[in-house]
């Protein structure tokens, strides 16, 4: 397919705009103060009326705070990506925290899940840390097996296998493992959403 073909497929970005818009929790009219695109110009587009020309479709991008290629999605090999077991991205936190980042690195993705394994004693963080997600993050996690206290500023919330939390996640938190065992949780962060 030449590249003026795919990019005239890509430039039918309606739907996609909208998902977006709605997933920042932004009407219309916050997208237009946002991108300097009129809101019944936007209407048009999220419908599927018009397409929007380069110009407009980098004003929307930037006001969805991404790059034109993430919005049309000209980054991505594929609309579906498979993360398989060998290929999660590694990492260690304080002693006895190791964790997996399970979703893949793409651009313009506002929401990661990750795995985290806690020895007993151990925690995400240490008491006093800074919050490390952005302002307006959420979280949610659930306890695969075993037993967690969740510390947000200076409130505990223990946790049991099976059981999910939700909170914000810009502000400081750390999820401890009281023992006797290993726990194992799974969280899922969304960038930037605001609060409703």
């Amino acid at each position: 397919m030449a590249v003026a073909d795919q990019l005239e497929q890509q430039i039918h970005v309606g739907p996609r705009v909208r998902a977006l818009r709605e997933a920042m929790d932004l009407s219309l009219r916050d997208l237009a103060e946002r991108s300097g695109v009129s809101a019944p110009m936007l209407s048009q587009v999220e419908r599927g009326e018009t397409s929007p020309t380069l110009v407009v479709a980098h004003r929307i991008a930037a006001g969805l705070d991404l790059r034109l290629s993430q919005l049309l999605r000209l980054d991505e090999e594929s609309s579906v990506s498979v993360v398989r077991r060998a290929e999660r991205r590694r990492g260690g936190g304080a002693a006895g925290h190791a964790f997996e980042i399970l979703t893949p690195p793409l651009p313009g993705q506002r929401a990661e899940l990750s795995r985290h394994v806690l020895a007993a004693g151990a925690a995400t963080g240490g008491e006093g840390d800074p919050p490390m997600h952005e302002p307006g993050s959420r979280e949610i996690a659930v306890v695969e097996s075993g037993r967690v206290v969740l510390h947000v500023d200076s409130l505990e919330y223990a946790l049991a296998e099976g059981d999910t939390v939700t909170f914000d996640a810009d502000l400081a938190h750390r999820f401890e493992n009281p023992g006797p065992g290993e726990a194992v949780l799974l969280a899922v962060v969304s960038a930037g959403l605001r609060r409703s």
